[in-house]
């Protein structure tokens, strides 16, 4: 997002750092009593002088405490989504503060804290894009995270269906291996052939996105939905294939069904993704 609606100075400022991985940036988009429906985000920026004064919470923010950078959409005009503007926070800002770190069902190797803001004062030098524009510039942000996010679920599901093949290969069962059972044979096809289809759907979704086509958004929705609801599936099954060791944490599969659950909520929830694909399917 830096990158392309940043200025020049922006870019050169922040970007080498982040591009490095020396620095991490956060999306500052969620708060307490807004998401899903993200143009009602209250955060207010007061523009005084040559600064906003920021006033206002963000909820479940990924990297909070963390992070270097947050990139957050404020409230600069009258409500809905054209009031809203896009700032680059950076850390050490006075009046930037942080909640508690969330304990959460997975994810554990990531923080995930609210942002808070309080009397905090941002260069209009740091606003990403014009007043008005970062709900548009926010939305255009999340194409491209729902297709990191469904390239998550694919990973994990790839790994879920790994193991349990072949521990299919390995445990035997009345006299015979699992890998032996037609039904579980069907079980580890449909895995398969899911994880196949979702992947070659988030193909498409991030060429048609690479090229600015006019059917990305539609395509970003339709792969993250796919391959999000396809992935905690693919784990769900091969839990079920392991028995009483899937449970265990002596064994990987109870992590991915942990991690893998919350990828139908980020970046904009599954039924979310429904209302972006039927809107577009709609269309007059």
């Amino acid at each position: 997002m830096i990158d392309r609606f940043g200025t020049r100075e922006q870019r050169a400022r922040l970007l080498p750092k982040l591009m490095s991985m020396e620095h991490f940036a956060s999306y500052c988009l969620t708060e307490p009593g807004s998401g899903s429906d993200a143009a009602a985000l209250a955060t207010a920026a007061r523009r005084d002088g040559d600064a906003y004064v920021l006033n206002g919470a963000k909820a479940f923010i990924s990297g909070g405490g963390t992070s270097d950078v947050y990139v957050a959409m404020v409230r600069t005009g009258a409500a809905g989504p054209r009031g809203i503007s896009c700032l680059a926070v950076e850390k050490g800002t006075p009046g930037l503060s942080f909640g508690k770190k969330e304990e959460k069902l997975g994810w554990h190797s990531q923080p995930t804290r609210a942002v808070v803001f309080e009397d905090c004062r941002v260069p209009v030098a740091n606003r990403l894009g014009e007043e008005g524009q970062g709900f548009a510039i926010a939305m255009m942000g999340l194409d491209g995270g729902r297709l990191n996010i469904g390239a998550c679920s694919l990973g994990g599901g790839r790994a879920a269906f790994e193991a349990a093949r072949d521990y299919m290969l390995e445990r035997r069962q009345f006299g015979q291996r699992l890998a032996d059972f037609q039904a579980l044979q069907f079980k580890l096809a449909d895995m398969a052939g899911e994880l196949e289809a979702a992947r070659l759907l988030l193909w498409r979704a991030a060429a048609s996105l690479d090229r600015g086509a006019a059917q990305a958004t539609l395509h970003c929705a339709m792969a993250k939905r796919l391959a999000t609801d396809a992935g905690f599936r693919v784990v769900n099954e091969a839990l079920q294939l392991h028995g009483g060791y899937g449970y265990l944490r002596d064994f990987p599969i109870e992590r991915y069904l942990r991690d893998l659950r919350v990828h139908q909520i980020l970046e904009g929830t599954n039924e979310i993704m429904r209302v972006i694909v039927a809107r577009h399917l709609l269309r007059q």
